[in-house]
């Protein structure tokens, strides 16, 4: 086995709050690296390609570096074009396409496996956010090659028949925005209506849309089965069948627990399977293992976003310079 590169505190996840967590250690004077199964904030990276951030600008700052953009909610490059500035601008140690394979306990310290290289910290945060894992449909032809959970630009889809399923802010930006590429839109909604969460611009835009038929909308139905050409649909009045080209499924994500739960975090028993950690220091049932960010949830990844999780860095960096247990 190769030498392993050793570090005060081995930071898991190269999104913005990751960064923080590298800012703040830099700050303190560690020794830190930041691994990154893709590129640098690999979510924002896989958002939509025209899409609009619902919080301000300088609400998504870090590291006290001012984020500037044409308007008062910056866009998603815009974003990416900050957080590269902040990763320059502080000569972070990011790691990129080094996907964390195991964190093990050895002696006093864990050794951390990537795909590439070894490492060792004294101290491990987890930042791994929870864009990685797409709630899947369940059904037949949810593997066809038609059929994606990541959405980018639209007018991949224009002239097509596209299906949108799900009713929060990804699934109403890509019916909305194919539609105007002049694709043939139409919706498969779960519940009643959309999203209460559903940006409050985009909102009117969507119900008015369907409201005058532009955009055709199935409401308490769902994806009975999909095939090279059609979708069924399985609706109030019955089984519907609609020809289609593309499903676009934006029926949200879910943090890697199933990696936590390797690692040895315990996860609470409920259908949340929220993590075990201290709020104060964000250390988990592990010592000297921290968790940051939108993953401190489980599966209630609509409790924390970037502005409200930028604190973590700041608690687990003074934890680990007070050097108290858990």
């Amino acid at each position: 086995m190769m030498d392993s590169a050793k570090y005060e505190v081995v930071i898991i996840g190269g999104g913005p709050i990751g960064l923080a967590c590298g800012i703040e250690a830099q700050k303190a004077g560690l020794s830190y690296v930041i691994l990154e199964k893709g590129c640098l904030v690999n979510s924002l990276y896989n958002y939509p390609a025209n899409m609009t951030f619902f919080s301000t600008s300088e609400r998504l700052e870090i590291g006290d570096v001012p984020f500037v953009s044409n308007n008062a909610k910056p866009t998603r490059s815009e974003a990416l074009e900050y957080y590269r500035r902040v990763a320059i601008h502080r000569k972070l140690n990011v790691k990129l396409f080094e996907e964390v394979l195991e964190v093990v306990k050895a002696d006093e310290v864990y050794q951390i496996k990537t795909k590439k290289h070894n490492y060792e910290g004294k101290h491990v945060v987890i930042a791994s956010g929870f864009y990685d894992i797409p709630h899947m449909l369940g059904v037949k032809g949810e593997h066809l090659p038609k059929v994606t959970h990541y959405y980018k630009d639209p007018h991949f889809y224009a002239f097509q028949k596209v299906l949108v399923v799900g009713a929060n802010n990804s699934a109403v930006d890509a019916a909305l925005e194919t539609w105007r590429k002049g694709a043939e839109v139409t919706m498969v909604i779960r519940g009643e209506g959309v999203g209460e969460r559903v940006k409050y611009w985009a909102k009117p835009d969507i119900e008015n849309r369907i409201k005058e038929g532009s955009i055709k909308a199935y409401f308490n139905s769902e994806i009975a089965e999909i095939t090279e050409d059609t979708v069924v649909i399985k609706t109030p009045e019955g089984l519907v069948s609609v020809e289609n080209d593309w499903v676009i499924s934006m029926t949200g994500y879910q943090p890697n627990l199933g990696f936590l739960k390797k690692v040895g975090i315990n996860l609470s028993a409920d259908e949340i399977m929220k993590p075990q950690y201290d709020e104060t220091s964000m250390e988990t049932n592990l010592p000297n293992v921290y968790l940051a960010g939108v993953i401190c949830g489980g599966m209630n990844t609509h409790s924390l976003f970037i502005e409200n999780s930028r604190v973590h860095a700041e608690r687990i960096i003074t934890k680990i310079c007070r050097g108290t247990s858990f």
